[in-house]
């Protein structure tokens, strides 16, 4: 469950997917996932202004909630760009800067291979949304690529399956019920494919970073408990399973997995503790084009 993105190609599949049923579920629970990782969007609209940056750009930026507050945040002296994969959600991203007046640019594109101007970006950030690469140190040379002589990047990941219980409960609790869920493929791109701090600090070495810091951090993220059914039926492996179950199997499973999260219930509010890396580099090094 949760925040399993996809920013870049694992081929025509993920494209399908996000254009998809699985990104129209993102547009449809827009609001309780921007207030659910709302602390790590923070996280990000402090360091940019720490930086004092001037023109961002967002990867994998979803329906558009951090790169429309980093757009307000920056003002009329700034620029902030969204790049991600998913039509549907960038038309809600498009949708929701009209509607607040908010000048943000969004673009439809493989972050991977995308044709970024040179030096176009003084500071790039994610949240979320870089662990889905096909080709991490092609898209991150990529990234540097399109990063000014001197700018940050800052990216929050997260860590290992393992310290993210809250992120598999849903599968775990269905698998009985669910004899076609597809396991998760450890060390494939995917929402755990950055847990290994030691594989991250490789790719971003190899495609042309410097400076880089790779540190734990851990947010605590809560969502209303009467939202909890719905998050559940709709997002994540569990959510896109249940697409084509019949109605007794939905029951089955929904009960099931509604009993699993028991633990993280305290009252109205579902509360869990997201264990991320927060990744930072500069561009240091002389930037090629996709390595």
């Amino acid at each position: 469950m949760g925040e399993q993105r996809q920013t870049s190609g694992n081929g025509g599949e993920q494209a399908a997917l996000w254009n998809g049923a699985s990104g129209q579920a993102w547009v449809e629970h827009q609001g309780l996932l921007d207030g659910m990782f709302r602390p790590l969007e923070l996280h990000l609209l402090e360091a940019a202004g720490k930086a004092a940056a001037q023109r961002i750009l967002d990867v994998g930026c979803g329906t558009g909630s951090t790169t429309l507050a980093l757009a307000r945040q920056l003002g009329d002296a700034g620029r902030c760009t969204g790049i991600d994969i998913s039509a549907p959600m960038l038309a809600a991203a498009r949708s929701r800067a009209q509607r607040d007046g908010i000048n943000a640019t969004f673009v439809h594109a493989d972050a991977q291979e995308h044709a970024f101007a040179p030096a176009s970006f003084d500071m790039i950030v994610s949240r979320l949304g870089v662990m889905f690469f096909s080709d991490p140190v092609r898209a991150f040379a990529n990234l540097r690529w399109a990063a000014t002589s001197d700018a940050t990047l800052h990216c929050i990941a997260w860590r290992s399956a393992a310290e993210n219980p809250f992120m598999t409960t849903a599968e775990r609790a269905a698998a009985p019920l669910l004899p076609n869920l597809p396991p998760r493929q450890p060390g494939a791109p995917g929402q755990f494919a950055f847990g290994d701090r030691e594989r991250v600090l490789s790719i971003l070495q190899a495609s042309g970073w410097g400076d880089i810091d790779i540190r734990p951090t851990d947010v605590t993220c809560t969502l209303p408990q009467p939202a909890l059914a719905g998050y559940l039926a709709r997002l994540g492996p569990v959510g896109l399973a249940l697409q084509g179950a019949d109605a007794t199997t939905r029951e089955r499973v929904a009960t099931a997995v509604r009993a699993a999260f028991e633990p993280y219930v305290h009252g109205d509010t579902v509360r869990y503790t997201a264990a991320c890396w927060t990744i930072t580099a500069r561009a240091t090094a002389a930037a090629s084009r996709n390595g």
